[in-house]
Order: C-alpha cells, then structure tokens, then sequence
C-alpha cells in the first residue's frame, strides 16, 4: 500500500510524508487535515501546551473530519494532560478504532493506564506496539521505558 501511495505521488510530483503514528500517507500539513487550521492550531496550542486551545480547537476539526486517528489521538493527550483521564481513554480507544495500528495512540494510551494504575493495559498496548512495528520504534521504546520507569518506583 505505501509503495502504491509513493509511486503514485511520485508519478505526479506530490510531496509526501508518513504521519508519526499512522500508515497513511497524509500532505505536510503538519499530519492532518491538508490546510484545516483548527487542526494546525491545535497542534501548535499541544506544542505549547495550552491544553484548553488545543481542545477546542482540535475538537472543532473534530467536527470536519470524523474518521482522523490523529485528531483523536491528540484530543486523548490534551485531556490527558489535564487530567481528565476518562475521557482521554475515550480518545484513544476511537483512534485505535479507526486506525488499530496508530503507534502514538499506543503509546499515549499506555502511558495513561500507567498513570490510572492499570499496568496489563500498558502492557497490552506495549505488546501491540512489538507486533506493529518492525523494527523497534520510538513509540514502542517510549512506552517501555515509561513501563520500566514505573516497575522500578513500584520496587521501591
């Protein structure tokens, strides 16, 4: 599939990039939506870290594209962050319905169950993650150190 997307975009002379987390090939607006700007918004607000901004306005690109892992996954951060653990779960568990192999929302849902107590989840996200990639990527090194970090502050 991506060799096709490449070929394809090569053929015609777009320019293409892999969006970290997903198996599509996506514009280079910065991983969503080509040119929605409440999603460009919403990525400069998760950035920096102005949690509310990136919620309303990730919320709001939301709306224009319902079937966007990535504007889930970052909705799942954004409330994550702000402790808003119930619904950020709510998130990620829709991105990974629209895209069961989106790495970041593996990873960010694990780092979560981490935070909620629940280490088999983190775990199962973490072995997910081993399945999905290949090679060892930065999400799955991510969210293992994340769970080793955790085990060894448990150990004391």
């Amino acid at each position: 599939m991506r060799r096709r997307a490449w070929i394809a975009a090569a053929s015609i002379g777009l320019p293409l990039v892999w969006a970290r987390g997903t198996s599509r090939a996506v514009g280079t607006d910065e991983d969503g939506p080509p040119g929605d700007p409440d999603f460009v918004t919403g990525k400069r607000a998760i950035e920096a870290k102005d949690w509310n901004t990136a919620i309303k306005a990730l919320s709001s690109a939301a709306l224009r594209d319902t079937r966007n892992a990535d504007i889930q996954n970052y909705l799942g951060y954004a409330h994550r962050q702000l402790g808003q653990m119930e619904k950020a779960f709510a998130y990620y568990e829709q991105a990974l319905k629209l895209n069961p192999r989106h790495r970041g929302a593996h990873e960010y849902a694990g780092e979560a169950a981490l935070i909620a107590g629940d280490l088999p989840r983190a775990q199962r996200h973490l072995g997910a993650l081993e399945r999905i990639c290949l090679l060892p990527c930065e999400e799955y090194n991510d969210l293992k150190a994340a769970i080793t970090a955790h085990l060894a502050k448990q150990a004391r």
